[in-house]
């Protein structure tokens, strides 16, 4: 399906602006396409190829590994191709506007993915864009990687409906991405932070308008307690100057085996990496039996394939 100019474009900037059968829809379309690869080299395009013909541009303003390397082979894969760019590389790191570049660009590509400091510019970027937009992470959410996240969980352990996830650790981005998902795919959210670092209010308030299940804590024990999986992620994220502060408030939320332990038996442990070894998790339990945190990174490919296909009309 092409956009038009009377048609609004399919953007991917948060979970909660989407309809909660269209996130089943990307997540299970998203398993599918996995298992229909499977033994298939990294190269060969999908049966279906949805993406034939169309050029994803995909724009960095912070590092990434995952974020670029799967986005790279998640638009391969369905038939398309892509470019890639650093926002110095472009005008706009000269300061050519938000605006300006999502005017040109929606003549010249078919879907933009976006890694950008202010979740504010990549809102600003889908409000004119006439092309789908994907926000690949910003300082406010990181909605591909809760997808990746969720995959992982449901591919091991069956239905998010009724579980408990734990996050222990700073409220920060990805934190909010999972208080958008909880009342969609309800699971319950039970998140451990320090007072100073704790998620975002108004999501917290939008989730539980949602019927969202979210209880928040200063006590890690309490959130992990029963729980049926177990979240954390790196303590200082890129743009944070508190890096000491940070360090001395967080200690305590570091996930050991110790806290491991409270979880339900069959609990699994999650992080979406870089991970530091030795600060918000030891390495007995990111390299250990109970850590899926090499399927989560693979399905970043699967999860935001099917974004993808969303976005340009393929499924749905």
């Amino acid at each position: 399906m092409t956009n038009s100019p009377k048609t609004a474009p399919r953007h991917f900037l948060d979970l909660w602006r989407l309809e909660p059968h269209e996130l089943r829809l990307i997540l299970d379309d998203a398993k599918a396409r996995k298992a229909a690869r499977k033994g298939w080299p990294q190269g060969k395009v999908d049966a279906d190829a949805p993406a034939r013909d169309r050029v994803l541009a995909m724009i960095f303003q912070k590092n990434s590994t995952r974020t670029r390397f799967s986005f790279d082979a998640a638009i391969r894969q369905l038939g398309g191709s892509g470019i890639i760019s650093t926002s110095a590389d472009m005008q706009l790191g000269r300061g050519e506007t938000i605006e300006d570049t999502a005017k040109v660009l929606s003549r010249m590509v078919d879907a933009v993915m976006i890694r950008a400091n202010r979740h504010e510019d990549v809102e600003a970027f889908a409000e004119v864009a006439t092309i789908p937009v994907i926000n690949g992470l910003t300082d406010k959410s990181h909605p591909c990687q809760i997808l990746a996240d969720l995959q992982t969980f449901e591919e091991h352990r069956g239905s998010l409906e009724g579980r408990t996830i734990a996050w222990v650790g700073d409220g920060n981005n990805v934190c909010s991405s999972f208080i958008h998902a909880a009342p969609v795919f309800g699971f319950k959210l039970n998140i451990a932070a320090p007072k100073k670092y704790y998620p975002d209010l108004s999501d917290l308030a939008r989730a539980r308008e949602a019927q969202g299940r979210i209880e928040v804590t200063e006590d890690p024990r309490e959130a992990v307690r029963g729980a049926d999986c177990v979240v954390a992620d790196t303590w200082v994220s890129m743009g944070d100057a508190d890096k000491d502060e940070r360090m001395a408030a967080l200690e305590p939320y570091q996930v050991d085996d110790k806290l491991m332990d409270l979880a339900a038996a069959d609990g699994v442990f999650l992080h979406c990496l870089p991970a530091h070894r030795g600060e918000e998790v030891t390495e007995s339990v990111i390299d250990g039996p109970r850590s899926l945190i090499w399927d989560e990174a693979e399905n970043r490919i699967h999860a935001q394939k099917s974004i993808l296909a969303w976005c340009l009309g393929a499924i749905g």
